[in-house]
């Protein structure tokens, strides 16, 4: 699963940040707020690296009454509510400082979520001045997971042949899309909810610690 490789593609929510959890949690409290009937743990399971106007979609499936443009509306309904809880405060994943720090190889951080968020985020918990030339947004490569655009795309721009990427996840939809893209795929999602078919072809790490030693020869 190590072999030869030669360039490492991050997500960031959840990867990188410990912002995917507060994210969702906002998103929860504002579909509530306007009285979608949907569960804390439904959005935790289903939302996990999705496109944002596609949770809006399923949010507005759960309303009596959806407004007209309703997608859009709430869209920018949650980014506001992010954004105040991330400047709130978040940290880093254990690992990443030391990870990033170590990397000789080239390395980028490539989303499904908006530059300025990735901004926001990194920055709040001081890893952006160690990505901020290696950001790569879904929105303006046009490209979302778990289509694999997004990481043919990064893996071109690092001059590295997608099977020598490795592709750093946490959800569903990063996982199937560094798969897609031919790249050697480590999962911080847990094997339970990911399909067989796929738990059968990456790696599983508990942390960026131990994706730490694997690429430097230390596991």
């Amino acid at each position: 699963m190590t072999h030869d490789i030669a360039a490492v593609i991050f997500d960031c929510d959840g990867t990188l940040v410990d912002s995917e959890t507060p994210g969702l949690d906002v998103l929860h409290a504002e579909a509530v707020k306007i009285g979608a009937a949907i569960e804390r743990d439904e959005i935790h399971a289903r939302f996990r690296g999705k496109r944002m106007m596609w949770c809006a979609g399923v949010v507005g499936e759960r309303l009596a009454n959806k407004p007209n443009d309703f997608e859009d509306g709430f869209t920018k309904q949650v980014r506001a509510a992010m954004t105040v809880r991330f400047r709130e405060g978040l940290d880093p994943l254990p690992g990443a400082f030391d990870l990033l720090r170590r990397l000789q190889i080239p390395f980028c951080v490539a989303s499904n979520g908006p530059r300025e968020k990735m901004e926001l985020t990194l920055g709040q918990c001081g890893l952006w001045p160690l990505v901020s030339d290696r950001i790569f947004s879904a929105y303006e490569v046009g490209s979302f997971k778990p289509d694999p655009g997004l990481f043919l795309h990064a893996a071109a721009a690092l001059g590295v042949e997608p099977a020598r990427c490795a592709v750093i996840e946490d959800s569903l939809p990063g996982v199937q899309a560094g798969l897609a893209a031919g790249m050697q795929v480590f999962s911080l999602h847990p094997q339970p909810g990911l399909p067989a078919e796929l738990a059968d072809r990456v790696r599983f790490i508990d942390s960026l610690v131990e994706l730490d030693r694997l690429l430097h020869g230390q596991a």
